[in-house]
């Protein structure tokens, strides 16, 4: 069995932990920006634009920054997105706007994740406030869920004048944006810094506030007009083996939420780490951890390289900073001395047939057994579906598909009038991400926004007078 193996690119003993837990890539200089805005070709018809999900006009904010215009890049970008500055860091760009330029078949695509965080920042640190609150239209609606189909949601809703109230479990706004992002990729102050603005348009924010316990879908249907969901998803599953409940085995959410809340020196890591998973939230705890210190970190995939679900760039990424992979590789037991975890069993697999996800199904190698020494396990296979939002849901007659809540496309509306849904808990195909989150948000706003004011009623969104 192949396992790959490259060391550090940089000497992690000569930084301070707070150098390796900076922003990866450092943010652009007014010079840089605009040497690097100058190279884009501003096409007709910008493939960038169209494999943006939230359709920003990436011909016309690249422009304006080659210009001298960052304010008006900006805003540009913020009118087709509010989480303009959370997405110019966590986009899949290589797959998405870059991957699409028309520069990448022969030279270097127009870095457009970094140019638009450049305009972010800039609007960031100049305090420019973009838009307002619309002039109230007597409708009230209640969103379920800060993340990022809730916040852009709620955004889009307040600016055309809707009394929008969101309501969230946890003491913070921004969902994983917020704890489930690494730090280096994305750092939790941007992430508030969009939950503030989206306040600051007029939406009241209930935090700490869980549906089911502190308020029922009952008493939100009767004292709203309308109510978005967008939960996101639920904690990583059980493996289901023996050894799981030993001390040493984490959920790989919680690894990351511990860097976003937690003093860098805080954190309890082990020396040697088995990652279970292959997606991107795998790549991004053995990279954390390998960053806090870990002299070992292994990703331990029941697959091989070709059907791991984390993107190509992530993958290589995760080599470079000295992640090694056992594929076909799947644990049994997590082994312990004490209580704590000293090994994990795996064994063996091969790939027979394509299962219902269309990749090969793993099949196990007879007499295969064996035993990787170490002392930190973490799981990262995924998330479990909503299933106490689904079970309250389903008393309105709200459907799912494959596990995830039921909605039409374009109106993101579920089978009952008032309920609305996006981001991750709708997401029953395509890609999970920040950015097609934020699209379901606007998607749901405009459609209650139709429902509820009708055609003719549709106004222009508010902006800030200075910039009218």
């Amino acid at each position: 069995m192949a396992e790959h193996y490259k060391p550090f690119q940089y000497k992690p003993w000569e930084q301070s932990l707070e150098q390796r837990f900076q922003e990866y890539h450092p943010a652009y200089s007014e010079r840089e920006a605009a040497l690097e805005a100058n190279r884009c070709l501003y096409c007709h018809d910008a493939p960038c634009m169209v494999a943006c999900p939230t359709t920003i006009d990436i011909p016309t904010f690249i422009r304006k920054i080659a210009t001298g215009n960052v304010k008006g890049s900006a805003r540009t970008i913020l009118e087709s997105n509010l989480l303009g500055a959370t997405c110019s860091r966590v986009c899949p760009v290589e797959e998405l706007c870059e991957g699409a330029c028309v520069l990448a078949h022969d030279h270097k695509p127009i870095t457009i994740g970094r140019l638009q965080r450049y305009a972010m920042d800039y609007a960031a640190e100049k305090k420019i406030r973009f838009f307002e609150k619309g002039k109230p239209n007597g409708y009230k609606v209640a969103v379920v869920g800060a993340g990022p189909a809730g916040l852009s949601c709620a955004g889009e809703l307040a600016r055309r004048g809707f009394e929008v109230t969101c309501f969230e479990k946890r003491e913070w706004g921004g969902g994983l944006d917020t704890y489930g992002i690494v730090v280096f990729r994305e750092p939790v102050e941007v992430s508030l810094a969009e939950v503030k603005m989206i306040e600051e348009l007029g939406v009241t924010m209930k935090n700490n506030v869980a549906i089911g316990r502190d308020i029922s879908l009952d008493d939100l249907l009767e004292d709203f007009d309308a109510v978005f969901v967008g939960v996101g998803l639920g904690r990583v599953p059980d493996m289901r083996i023996p050894g799981e409940d030993l001390t040493g085995v984490l959920d790989g959410l919680d690894f990351i939420e511990e860097t976003k809340v937690k003093k860098l020196d805080q954190i309890k890591y082990g020396d040697r780490i088995a990652v279970i998973g292959a997606g991107n939230t795998a790549i991004d705890c053995a990279t954390i951890a390998r960053r806090l210190g870990a002299k070992r970190v292994m990703i331990v995939y029941r697959r091989s390289e070709a059907e791991m679900p984390a993107y190509h760039f992530e993958y290589e990424f995760a080599l470079k900073e000295g992640v090694s992979f056992m594929f076909l590789t799947q644990p049994i037991e997590v082994l312990g001395e004490n209580g704590r975890v000293t090994a994990l069993k795996c064994q063996r697999m091969d790939l027979g047939e394509p299962d219902a996800s269309g990749r090969r199904s793993p099949v196990v190698v007879t007499d295969s057994d064996f035993e990787i020494p170490c002392d930190m396990v973490i799981k990262a296979i995924g998330q479990e579906k909503p299933r106490e939002m689904i079970d309250a849901l389903s008393k309105f007659g709200v459907g799912t598909e494959k596990g995830y809540i039921a909605v039409e496309d374009g109106t993101n509306r579920t089978a009952h009038e008032k309920i609305f849904a996006g981001g991750d808990c709708v997401r029953s195909k395509g890609e999970a991400s920040t950015v097609m989150a934020v699209e379901d948000g606007k998607i749901a706003a405009r459609a209650i926004s139709l429902q509820l004011l009708g055609a003719d009623k549709m106004e222009p969104v508010a902006s800030a007078h200075s910039l009218k």
